[in-house]
């Protein structure tokens, strides 16, 4: 399975992937509930998110969308954090400290989760929570 599933829940979402990624996942998304306990966990988009901003643009259109998400592609796990710190996504932000990982503006593409400097992780997830908030 990649990027978005037919899963209701995550625990379903994880156990249908294959190993080591559901491994990876599951310990990232224990990381991220035990680091960000207030960003609530949806399904809403096929893959499991935590936390959600409203967002509305000039044209009118608006809705609501995931803080944080975690999804597995094809050739990466992706780590999608949404913050926005003074004009910039966090993800850019902590690009240089997050390890081997290639980092977009709100996405950060990993293959395993030992690429990841967690403590910067956690850093960024607690940032990202607070702004937010």
């Amino acid at each position: 399975m990649y990027g978005h599933s037919d899963a209701k829940t995550t625990a379903q979402y994880i156990a249908g992937l294959p190993e080591p990624r559901r491994g990876d996942v599951a310990a990232l998304h224990k990381l991220i509930r035990t680091t960000v306990p207030g960003l609530k966990p949806t399904m809403a988009l096929g893959y499991p998110g935590y936390g959600l901003k409203h967002y509305k643009y000039a044209s009118g259109r608006e809705g609501d969308w995931p803080v944080v998400g975690l999804a597995n592609n094809k050739q990466y796990i992706s780590l999608y954090v949404t913050a926005v710190k003074d004009g910039h996504y966090l993800a850019e932000t902590y690009a240089r400290r997050l390890g081997k990982a290639s980092c977009g503006k709100s996405c950060i593409r990993f293959k395993r989760l030992s690429d990841l400097n967690l403590e910067a992780v956690k850093e960024l997830l607690r940032e990202a929570a607070v702004q937010t908030a």
